[in-house]
């Protein structure tokens, strides 16, 4: 089974720099629950920096349980579905919480 850690990890490998040219913002990922932690993805420039930690001011926070967000990452679990539902939560720059899907892709 995958973990939390592990698709961090593999975050920069399928980024998809293209869609991000010119963009500069940070995602904090606060992910609960067992086997969870907290990363941010650093994106300067189209450029991305994954690090594990919290970043003091970020544009967008999604908060997830680690069960869910591996789901979502595995496409097993729609992410506006998880929205709806209320196992997805965002705060911050909504624009940017609509151009995740188009810039990770988590697998």
């Amino acid at each position: 089974m995958t973990t939390v850690r592990e698709l961090f990890q593999k975050m920069p490998e399928h980024y998809k720099k293209d869609a991000a040219k010119g963009m500069n913002a940070v995602y904090q990922f606060d992910i609960t629950g067992e086997g969870g932690g907290k990363w941010y993805a650093k994106i300067s420039n189209g450029e991305l920096n994954v690090i594990e930690g919290e970043y003091p001011e970020p544009d967008l926070t999604v908060t997830m349980d680690a069960k869910d967000y591996i789901d979502m990452a595995e496409g097993k679990l729609n992410g506006m579905v998880a929205f709806t539902m209320g196992k997805l939560k965002i705060k911050g720059d909504m624009l940017l919480a609509m151009k995740m899907a188009t810039i990770f892709s988590l697998t």
